[in-house]
């Protein structure tokens, strides 16, 4: 016997969503290996189970014999047993469209752990049943009644244990713990879906099978009685526990508190002494079962696999399927006492085979319209089988998964809440090709996941189960069987909704966000972001204002962006992963936002307010990498699925992570169909892709020998490259006006260009619309960190990025990767004391601004905060508290940030001709020894702007520069030394007018006063 740990001791690190192993030795009663932590310890069993029956601890189960297969290797068929039943169908239902065309079963003898006394013919106890009208609650529940809210689970008894087990069995044990009240979900209508046929009262009577009094038809599931709740569970029966931790934190956010569970409802319940098997005695006060046929058998192989949650399709074994002389009906519910068939104007009891498995053949002409009456020691719950349902998942679906180019994945794979033949539920869909079974398991069924095996949809390694009554907020994953006969938990790859850090489930989701943006989405449809103002503020959300929750941002982030007169945010990633200081870099829930500050409703509501505000929304994407936590996309059905086989090419060397496989067409479709889920459902402007370059080379961060060449012999990934091209023209197609933004940081030729253009290197163009210009980025601040005096040595530095201006389309990036790990903050990397420091600051930014290409600028850099970054406390807001001394130094940079975007957004010379080389102009590029830089820039009409940087730190009094003759007067409209910036006050006040000398081959000059470490900006007066 294996020991069981007392309440509190759990070696498991998964986290709230795991059922802990169960490992050590105690004294007294045992614990259930699925105890989960916070919750008071169960009820002792009220029987002993017979001596050899005690369940299998957790690591034991996870480490199961695998189950053989019969039949082909991949799709084994079951095989049918012996008898003169099994020859055909009833013919009066075999063109019924509205039941599951299933292979007859057979009849035959008792098969293994079939029950030795009780429930058989000859035995028959007289009915105990409630009174007409009348359902009595169980104990627990009336005791609760105070505490419910509509549509949460139904309280379900303690069980007795099942006093055989075979070798595949795993048994669920009983938490401590009820769920926690949910809403109840509006499913969505699934069209098409014929719902089953009920069954003739007169066809049940004239076969000797007893109505329950007082029940001529079963009152619907999804219909709440007055005053009373509505819960459905499918695993082991609950007791009373104290509320999970962080159930009070989600309710005060605004989340779901617990899952909505609709389809359950409490019954009178039956009392009567346990027997072997999960049977009831011939004492017990229960429905004759007269007319009730024992069933034929389950093979050895199928009920091995079936208990082991091995099974391809439990559907055939399971629910109702028309035989030879009635219906046979078969039911998987472990720890029950009794299952109990109820339909119109029927009610019969079906017999225990042992192993949780209740069975029985009716003498029915039809299958009926019928619900399961599960009883427990001290309750009845009334539920929909599952396993009466049609696939809820359409060919058309299965085809487009198969083939990679399912554009919408997420509407086909998931938990998605809907309405399917009429019954409410969650359709939960996952893709596990090498899996041997598939097992749902969540808080319904106190994460036990033995009564709920998936079926596999043919050969698309998608496995599939409607589960009636659960709903929207309830927590779930897959247990999967490995192909080495182990087993394990696995988060939704799909999950649109995760639960919170550390915690790893994932959670049913539908949305309800009413979007108020319909003018901000038409404008973005007609417009072209490479001639349109495009200044980005970039944001990690969790630390920008730590504590706030994505409402709370909506409230204060937009204002913020919008008096600055930024056009863009770029949010950091925002999708779930599960270690924070990655910064969201390393992803697990690619179809999640993150839990830690709401909803994916409530970030949708934070999208929403930024374009209101008339501010786009950039978020940085990871198809890159992913972590290797063993309950994510690591090896996800035991073998390598999501990555590579080859551990070389799998393997990252320098994050520690694995890499996608680009040339699987299902992992292609899953992160194209990302990409585009992220646009169309929360309304993203644009996509930052993260690591390019690691994706693009196969020798990325590997030395020789450690890396395989191409087909061609070359280093480039060619998967790698379809894949971008693929998501680029995908994502463009689909959603017009949307950009894609590559951090690509090599000279890989045509990131940016159309994917049909073939380059000088033989491949098409990436199709990005705007791609990190990293060299200017290194290249300038480089420059800036030489003392004034050696900078005339290295001025080329900024004068290179013109050279290679305008084969992409640039974004000119001062990103979070510039000052954080010993890089120091911007203003830190500027020599000389603070004042020059500032300056130098200042001045960088003036020349940023009126560089060709889009700007990008890290929090906190807009003020001029000193220290690096941290995401533990996000940037120093103290520096602008009016109550400290330098506050005005830091203050004046972000009010120069304020007039750099307001001038900026109103000069189109600046923005119009980013990508045009007409657009841009030298005026004096070599003057290394006054360290001065002058440009034009001009618009479509050919008006210009002037900029002039001086980065010595002098003053340039009359300094002569060339001009073109059409503009008689200039004025600077701005100046970064201005004393509203912190600066020295040394401006040019008055109109610069040109004199008709020549200068820098030019036909006219001005003579401007240059401000130590400053920029000006001219234009025509």
């Amino acid at each position: 016997m294996t020991a069981r740990p007392p309440s509190g001791q759990y070696p498991s690190d998964e986290g709230p969503g795991h059922p802990p192993a169960a490992t050590g030795a105690t004294s007294g009663p045992a614990v259930p290996a699925t105890f989960l932590p916070g919750r008071t310890p169960p009820r002792p069993e009220p029987t002993a189970a017979r001596p050899g029956s005690e369940p299998p601890a957790h690591h034991e189960r996870e480490s199961a014999e695998p189950a053989r297969r019969a039949g082909s290797a991949d799709h084994p068929t079951p095989s049918p047993p012996p008898g003169p039943d099994a020859s055909e169908a009833n013919p009066a239902t075999a063109a019924d469209p509205a039941r599951r065309p299933e292979a007859a079963v057979g009849s035959g003898g008792p098969g293994p752990g079939a029950p030795t006394h009780g429930g058989g013919p000859g035995q028959q106890a007289p009915a105990d049943r409630p009174r007409p009208g009348r359902e009595v609650p169980a104990p627990d529940q009336e005791a609760s009644s105070d505490r419910q809210s509509p549509d949460s689970v139904a309280s379900e008894p303690a069980a007795a244990r099942e006093a055989t087990m075979s070798p595949g069995r795993r048994e669920a044990t009983t938490p401590t713990g009820q769920p926690r009240p949910g809403r109840r979900p509006e499913p969505e209508d699934t069209p098409g879906q014929a719902s089953a046929a009920r069954q003739d009262p007169a066809s049940a009577e004239s076969a000797g099978i007893k109505s329950a009094p007082g029940r001529d038809s079963p009152e619907p599931a999804d219909r709440p009685r007055p005053g009373r709740e509505e819960r459905v569970s499918y695993g082991s029966p609950p007791v009373p526990r104290a509320p999970r931790a962080g159930e009070e934190r989600r309710e005060e956010d605004g989340g779901e508190a617990g899952p909505s569970r609709v389809a359950g409802r409490p019954v009178a319940g039956d009392s009567g002494r346990p027997v072997a098997g999960g049977g009831v005695g011939p004492d017990d006060g229960v429905e004759d079962e007269r007319g009730v046929r024992a069933a034929p058998a389950l093979g050895d192989a199928d009920r091995r696999r079936l208990l082991a949650g091995a099974h391809h399709d439990p559907h055939a074994l399971l629910g109702a399927h028309p035989v030879r002389g009635g219906v046979l009906f078969r039911a998987l519910r472990p720890y029950a006492r009794s299952v109990t068939v109820a339909a119109a104007g029927l009610r019969a009891r079906l017999r225990a085979e042992g192993d949780g498995l209740f069975s029985g053949v009716l003498p029915l002409r039809e299958i009926p319209d019928y619900r399961l009456l599960v009883a427990y020691e001290d309750a009845e719950l009334e539920l929909h089988d599952p396993y009466r349902f049609l696939p809820a998942l359409g060919e058309l679906d299965l085809h487009l998964i198969g083939e990679g180019r399912h554009e919408e994945l997420w509407r086909a794979l998931g938990a998605r809440p809907m309405t399917h033949q009429g019954v409410s539920g969650t359709r939960f869909t996952v893709w596990a090709p090498n899996a041997l079974g598939v097992r749902l398991t969540g808080d319904f069924t106190y994460w036990d996941g033995t009564a709920l095996p998936m079926r596999s949809l043919g050969g698309s390694g998608v496995w599939e189960l409607f589960l009636p009554g659960v709903g929207e907020g309830a927590l779930y994953k897959f247990e999967i069987a490995r192909p080495d006969g182990g087993h394990s938990l696995r988060a939704d790859p799909m999950a649109r909704r995760t639960e919170c850090p550390p915690a790893t489930a994932s959670v049913v989701h539908a949305s309800h966000h009413d979007w108020g943006d319909d003018a901000w989405m038409a404008q973005r449809r007609g417009g072209r972001v490479h001639e349109l103002p495009f200044s980005v503020y970039e944001v990690h959300l969790p630390s920008w204002r730590p504590g706030l929750t994505y409402r709370q941002l909506a409230e204060q982030l937009p204002a913020y962006v919008k008096d600055l007169g930024f056009t863009h945010v770029e949010l950091m990633p925002v999708a779930e992963h599960p270690f924070g200081g990655s910064w969201g870099y390393q992803v697990t829930g690619f179809y999640a936002p993150t839990a830690r500050l709401g909803t994916p409703d409530d970030f949708k509501y934070l999208v929403d307010a930024l374009h209101r505000a008339g501010i786009g929304v950039i978020v940085d994407w990871v198809p890159a990498h992913f972590p290797k936590d063993a309950w994510a996309l690591a090896e996800f059905d035991g073998r390598p699925l999501y990555e590579p086989a080859d551990p070389l090419r799998a393997a990252h060397p320098d994050w520690g992570t694995l890499e996608f496989d680009y040339g699987r067409a299902e992992v292609r479709n899953f992160l194209v169909a990302n990409a585009v889920y992220w646009c169309e459902e929360f309304h993203i402007d644009g996509l930052r892709v993260d690591a390019v370059a690691s994706m693009l080379y196969l020798d990325y961060s590997r030395e020789p020998g450690q890396w395989t060449p191409n087909a061609h012999g070359g280093r480039e990934n060619l998967d790698a490259v379809a894949f971008l091209q693929e998501m680029n023209a995908t994502v463009y197609r689909r959603c017009p006006g949307v950009v894609t933004i590559a951090e690509e940081s090599t000279a890989w030729d045509g990131v940016t260009r159309a994917t049909h253009h073939v380059g000088p290197s033989g491949f098409g163009g990436l199709g990005f619309g705007l791609k990190w210009n990293m060299g200017w980025m290194h290249d300038s601040l480089a420059y800036l960190a030489h003392e004034p005096v050696h900078r005339a040595y290295h001025h080329h530095e900024m004068t290179f990025s013109m050279v290679y201006a305008y084969s992409e389309n640039y974004v000119l990036p001062i990103s979070h990767d510039e000052v954080v790990h010993g890089k120091r903050a911007l203003v830190s990397k500027m020599p000389g004391d603070w004042w020059q420091q500032r300056a130098t600051h200042r001045a960088y930014l003036g020349f940023m601004w009126a560089h060709p290409g889009k700007q990008l600028l890290f929090m906190g850099q807009e003020f001029a905060q000193g220290a690096e970054w941290s995401e533990a406390h996000g940037p120093d807001w103290w520096l602008l508290d009016p109550s400290y001394s330098a506050e005005p130094d830091h203050r004046g940079v972000r009010d120069l940030v304020r007039d750099l975007n307001r001038t900026y957004t109103a000069t189109p010379a600046l923005w119009q001709r980013d990508t045009d080389p007409e657009g841009f102009s030298w005026i004096e590029g070599d003057a290394r020894e006054d360290n001065v830089f002058a440009f034009l820039r001009f618009d479509a009409e050919g008006s210009p702007l002037l900029a002039i940087s001086n980065f010595a730190p002098v003053v340039r009094h009359e300094y002569r520069v060339g001009t073109p003759e059409a503009v008689p007067v200039w004025r600077e409209v701005l100046n970064t030394d201005d004393r509203a910036y912190g600066g020295s006050g040394v401006v040019n006040a008055e109109p610069l007018k040109a004199e008709p000398t020549g200068w820098h081959g030019r036909p006219a000059s001005i003579l401007p006063v240059l401000p130590p470490l400053g920029t000006i900006w001219l234009r025509p007066a």
